[in-house]
């Protein structure tokens, strides 16, 4: 059976990304990239829909580590006979796709289980497998129509029954290497890697590029963290980033709200990038611009909240019924039906990460800058209409609020590009256009009784998306109306001392069912907190989710505050995002205090 969320830690190598257990098992892989059919899919069923276990076979304890701020990941096993370590890496700068695991034996003697089982098309494939040597190496390998993969190591596992199965013992000063690549089923059998290099090289770049970030603030361990976890989400070739490595962990255990996340939103990604560029990585700004036009490219129009990771449109949406779901929750989808919803936010955010690559010094391109110019002239002529909002709302659709903060936003920055940095676009008609949208908020999106912004125009439920009013610079965070707004969201949407992000009750969503706090809402809390000067509860806040990091300060998208363990799919960029964001904030809070 699957491992509680919180067990898994994540590897990657700028393509995809697999989940390993902390009893050793990779219960998740899609290979080539993240959106590609699994071939070990047991976090959502079970051992028979694949997975490839390297762990103790006995009784044992284990601790782990991602060594420095990189994502190569080490858990030492110790065992009443001995103690062994597994370091788990996916190499990068390489183009190949390759897992490597490397057992070590540190003291004694542990008795270790290796078991190897593929199952291709998210677990329900069962492939040809036979042996074979390469290079002079035995090889075990597994091929079904596109898919081939290539086991090697020094000693392999047998076959019995479909799956292949070995207990060998790991004794002290033991070095046993274990590679899986992946190719194409049509090509030659690659020649095997220099794992000692390709380790070496992987555990150097990665760590250079931590030791850049700019931060140092008390949570500097776990902003950073979040950080190369942001960036094991961004696909190295195309700059796409991807909102989670996974599909349909669920929002709610046993319950329907499971979606499949292996995709790239606008949102979600625009997001990201502000994260990196708060922390000095301007060099994403160019990739992911990049990978923006390329998507987008075409009639404004047709411009959709999601993509592919190679900026694919077509994302259709699919149960898969031979998975039995993660905790029994079904169904298990692939593909995402919101890829048609309208969205009106999502310009807004993607506008307010253009902007500050801008003010960080990344020039526009003519391109980059028209293709903005187009999109925001587009939004001109039909921001007034109801849209899903920004939790993809499968109900009836409404004049959200914080869309149309977010539509407010798209226009400041398209002006503020025009009156800061000498772009070309008609100022004066956005102006107009900007002042209009305020007006439209402040009138109908405000309840004067309560003194609370309101979820959408035909309400009086808050959402926790209208904490983020400060930060795209709507309102002032110690604005009266914005404390009324904090003190009504904290009323409504707090559960265990962590923030819902809307009352599921109200029926607003069109689903069955509820949901457990989301840690994103939590996070801009903090934020929130720290803008309007309450540093001391923005401190409290940010030091109990801290604590809810799992042991390699790694988050999901919920958390269930009464079971006390993870829900959602998983690691979360939102959750991370987030968190970068509000050690941010509370550090401009901070500072601001401090200055004359």
């Amino acid at each position: 059976m699957p491992l509680p969320i919180e067990d898994y830690a994540a590897i990657g190598d700028g393509h995809t990304a697999a989940l390993i257990g902390i009893d050793g098992s990779i219960d998740w892989l899609c290979l080539p990239q993240f959106d590609s059919p699994a071939c070990f899919a047991g976090l959502l069923g079970s051992d028979e829909n694949g997975h490839w276990l390297l762990g103790p076979s006995g009784k044992h304890t284990a601790t782990r580590r991602y060594v420095g701020d990189t994502a190569v990941l080490e858990t030492t096993y110790t065992t009443d006979t001995g103690q062994v370590r597994i370091t788990d890496v996916m190499p990068t700068g390489d183009r190949r796709a390759d897992v490597v695991r490397r057992v070590e034996g540190i003291k004694g003697t542990v008795s270790i289980r290796h078991s190897w089982v593929v199952r291709y098309d998210y677990g329900k494939v069962r492939p040809w497998v036979h042996r074979e040597h390469v290079d002079g190496e035995p090889a075990i390998i597994a091929t079904a129509g596109p898919d081939k993969l290539i086991l090697t190591g020094p000693r392999l596992p047998s076959a019995v029954d479909g799956r292949h199965e070995e207990t060998f013992d790991a004794v002290e000063g033991d070095r046993l290497d274990f590679t899986l690549t992946w190719i194409p089923s049509y090509r030659k059998m690659p020649g095997p890697i220099d794992i000692d290099a390709r380790l070496e090289w992987t555990l150097g770049e990665q760590q250079t590029w931590a030791d850049a970030c700019r931060y140092s603030g008390p949570w500097r361990r776990q902003v950073v963290r979040s950080l190369v976890t942001l960036r094991g989400l961004t696909h190295v070739d195309t700059g796409g980033i991807v909102a989670a490595p996974t599909t349909s962990l669920p929002e709610d255990f046993g319950g329907e709200r499971n979606w499949d996340y292996r995709y790239c939103w606008l949102r979600d990604a625009a997001l990201t990038l502000e994260s990196l560029l708060a922390a000095g990585r301007d060099d994403a700004a160019h990739h992911w611009r990049d990978w923006l036009l390329r998507a987008i490219a075409g009639d404004p129009d047709d411009m959709q909240v999601m993509y592919t990771v190679e900026g694919g449109r077509h994302l259709p949406e699919r149960e898969l019924e031979h998975l039995a779901g993660y905790a029994d929750s079904r169904p298990v989808r692939i593909g995402n039906g919101a890829v048609t919803q309208r969205q009106t936010d999502v310009l807004g955010e993607v506008m307010c990460a253009l902007s500050m690559a801008r003010n960080n010094g990344v020039a526009e391109t003519r391109d980059s800058w028209s293709l903005q110019r187009t999109l925001v002239n587009e939004l001109a002529e039909d921001w007034r209409r109801p849209d899903n909002g920004l939790w993809e709302i499968r109900g009836e659709q409404r004049r959200f609020t914080h869309s149309r903060v977010m539509v407010w936003a798209a226009f400041d920055r398209a002006i503020e590009g025009v009156e800061e940095h000498g772009l070309h676009g008609p100022v004066d008609e956005w102006r107009a256009v900007r002042d209009q949208v305020r007006e439209e908020i402040m009138t109908h999106g405000y309840d004067a009784e309560r003194n609370t912004f309101t979820q959408h125009y035909d309400t009086r439920e808050v959402d926790a998306s209208l904490l983020v009013l400060p930060m795209v610079r709507f309102i002032k965070g110690d604005d009266p109306k914005m404390v009324g707004t904090i003190k009504a969201v904290e009323e409504d949407l707090m559960r265990g001392g962590l923030l819902m992000r809307y009352r599921t009750s109200s029926g607003v969503d069109g689903l069955e069912g509820g949901e457990h706090p989301f840690l994103a809402c939590s996070f801009w809390l903090v934020s929130a907190y720290a803008l309007a000067g309450r540093i001391d509860d923005a401190n409290a806040l940010m030091d109990r989710l801290m604590g809810l990091t799992n042991d390699v300060g790694l988050l999901s998208e919920e958390y269930d505050v009464h079971e006390k363990r993870m829900v959602g799919n998983f690691p979360q960029a939102f959750s991370h995002l987030a968190l970068v964001g509000a050690a941010m904030n509370i550090e401009r809070a901070r500072e601001s205090t401090l200055t004359p």
